[in-house]
C-alpha cells in the first residue's frame, strides 16, 4: 500500500512523530519513495508534546540518506503540530515551492485519467471507489472504466463527504456507480460509451482469469505437469477472506502468501471487499474452508446458514492477530521432525532358531544400553538391512529384562524380522516427534 502511494504521487510528505522518531514503517516509506524517485518533504509532527525532539528525528533520518536543509542537504523539514495547528502554513508553502521547482503541471481540459486508491462495497451505496485524478477533469455522468469494473458516475464525493460535479487534476474523490469494487492501484479512464467500456472490462476480466488459471509449474507437457502435481507434497489450508476495503483484503492475501513454504501454504479461495453473505458461506462450505472477516460482519442470513452448514467464521480487527492465528494453524500442518536419540549398540555373536518363537540373536552389548521396545537398525557389512525395526524380546539368560548394559550378553528377537546373522551390528535408539513451527 505504501509502494502504491509512492508511485501515484508527485511529492511524498513523510510524517514522523517528534516523540517516537524514525519507526520501521518510516524506513519502509523512505525506501518506497526513493524507488519511485519521488521527492520527500519531512513533516515532524507532535512538536507540542513534552517529549518532542525534532533534532533527534533529523539525525535518525540521516542514517537513511534523507538529509535536511539544516544540515546541508536538499530535503525540506517542517515542524508541525496537527493538534495545535502549528506550522501547517509552512508545510503548504514547502509543498508549493517543491511543486514550482519540479514544474508540476496537468491539462484540465481533456478526458480524465487517474488511479484507484481504494475501493469497497458499501451496503447503502454499492461499489465505491476512491480515485485520484492525475490529468483531465472528471465530471458526473461520464462513463468510467476502472480496472475490470465500469459504470456511469452517479455521484462524486470529496474528502468532506460533500457532493461535487467535477474533479480536476490532483483531486481525490469517491466515485459511485461502478458495477464492482475495482482493484486498488488499477488505472481509471473516461471512455466515450458503454460499448467501449464493456469491451475493455471483458478483455481485462479474461486476462485476470487466465492469470489465475496458470498451472503449477507452468511449461512443459501436460504429462509433466500432472506428474509435478502428483509429486507435490504440499499441505494447503483453504481460506475465504472478506475485508472492509479492497486494500485490506490485498494486504491480508499478500501476508498469508508470504507464510507459505514448500510444505504448507494458505490457498485463498476468494478475497474481496464487503460483508459476508450467503454465497460466501456456500462457497466456503464447498471448499471446506473457514471464512476470515476483517472489519466486516456476516449478515443475519449468512450467520444462520454458516451455523447450519458448519462453516466457521472468524472475525478480526488487527491484521497481526489474523496472521498469528493462521501461522499457528499452518504450523500444525507441518509434518513433525523425527528426532533420534542413540541408546547403545550390540554385536550379534550367534543366531538360533527356536520353535514357536522364531530366530533369536545372541548378542554382546558393545556400548551404551539396549532396551526392550526401543527402535533398532541392523547393519551388515556397513549396509543397513533393517532401518526401523523394533526390539520385541530382550532376555538375559532365561529371564525377560527391560534393558542390558555395555559388556553384557543377551538374547534379542525383532518384530517381523528373521534374517539375522552372526556379525550383524545392531544400533538401538528411541524416536521422538518434535513439533515444528513456521
Amino acid at each position: 500500500m505504501r509502494a502504491r502511494g509512492a508511485n501515484v504521487t508527485d511529492i511524498v510528505i513523510l510524517v514522523v512523530a517528534a516523540d517516537d522518531g524514525v519507526m520501521p514503517q518510516t524506513i519502509e516509506a523512505i525506501q518506497h519513495a526513493k524507488a519511485a524517485e519521488a521527492p520527500i518533504i519531512v513533516a515532524i509532527n507532535k512538536i507540542d508534546k513534552p517529549g518532542a525532539n525534532p533534532t533527534r528525528v533529523i539525525n535518525e533520518l540521516l542514517q537513511h540518506e534523507v538529509v535536511a536543509e539544516s544540515v546541508g542537504g536538499e530535503t525540506q523539514v517542517i515542524e508541525v503540530s496537527a493538534l495545535q495547528k502549528l506550522g501547517l502554513d509552512d508545510l503548504i508553502e514547502a509543498i508549493l515551492l517543491q511543486a514550482e521547482v519540479l514544474d508540476l503541471r496537468a491539462n484540465p481540459d481533456r478526458t480524465a485519467e487517474g488511479v484507484v486508491i481504494e475501493s469497497q462495497i458499501d451496503r447503502g451505496r454499492g461499489a465505491v471507489a476512491t480515485v485520484l485524478v492525475k490529468r483531465g477533469t472528471l465530471k458526473r455522468g461520464e462513463i468510467v472504466v476502472a480496472g475490470a469494473s465500469y459504470g456511469r458516475v452517479r455521484a462524486l464525493l470529496n474528502e468532506r463527504d460533500e457532493q461535487v460535479t467535477t474533479a480536476g487534476p490532483s483531486t481525490p474523490v469517491e466515485i459511485l456507480g461502478l458495477d464492482g469494487a475495482a482493484d486498488p492501484g488499477e488505472p481509471f479512464a473516461v471512455v466515450e460509451d458503454e460499448a467501449r467500456a464493456r469491451e475493455l472490462t471483458d478483455y481485462r476480466i479474461r486476462l485476470k482469469r487466465e492469470r489465475n488459471l496458470t498451472p503449477v509449474g507452468a511449461g512443459g507437457s501436460l504429462a509433466e505437469m500432472m506428474a509435478k502435481l502428483a509429486d507435490k507434497k504440499v499441505s494447503e489450508l483453504p481460506l475465504l477472506v472478506k475485508a472492509d476495503v479492497q486494500g485490506s483484503a490485498e494486504a491480508i492475501v499478500g501476508s498469508l502468501d508470504k507464510l507459505g513454504t514448500d510444505e504448507v501454504r494458505a490457498r485463498i479461495i476468494l478475497s474481496g471487499a464487503g460483508g459476508i453473505n450467503e454465497s460466501d458461506v456456500m462457497l466456503a462450505k464447498g471448499a471446506n474452508a473457514p471464512i476470515i472477516g476483517f472489519n466486516v460482519r456476516a449478515s443475519k442470513q449468512a450467520r444462520a446458514l454458516a451455523e447450519h452448514e458448519g462453516v466457521e467464521i472468524r472475525y478480526y480487527a488487527i491484521i497481526y492477530d489474523l496472521i498469528d492465528d493462521i501461522k499457528g494453524v499452518l504450523s500444525g500442518l507441518l509434518a513433525p521432525i523425527q528426532r533420534e536419540t542413540f541408546l547403545g549398540a550390540a554385536e550379534v555373536l550367534q543366531a538360533f532358531d527356536i520353535s514357536k518363537v522364531g530366530r533369536i540373536a545372541g548378542c554382546r552389548v558393545r556400548e551404551g544400553v539396549v532396551r526392550r521396545g526401543a527402535r533398532v537398525r541392523i547393519i551388515r557389512d556397513n549396509v543397513v538391512v533393517l532401518e526401523l525395526g523394533t526390539l520385541r524380546t530382550l532376555k538375559r539368560f532365561k529371564d525377560e529384562v527391560a534393558e542390558v548394559t555395555s559388556g553384557m550378553e543377551c538374547g534379542m528377537e525383532f518384530a517381523g524380522f528373521q534374517d539375522i546373522k552372526p556379525g550383524d551390528y545392531i544400533e538401538c535408539f528411541t524416536v521422538e516427534e518434535v513439533k515444528r513451527s513456521l
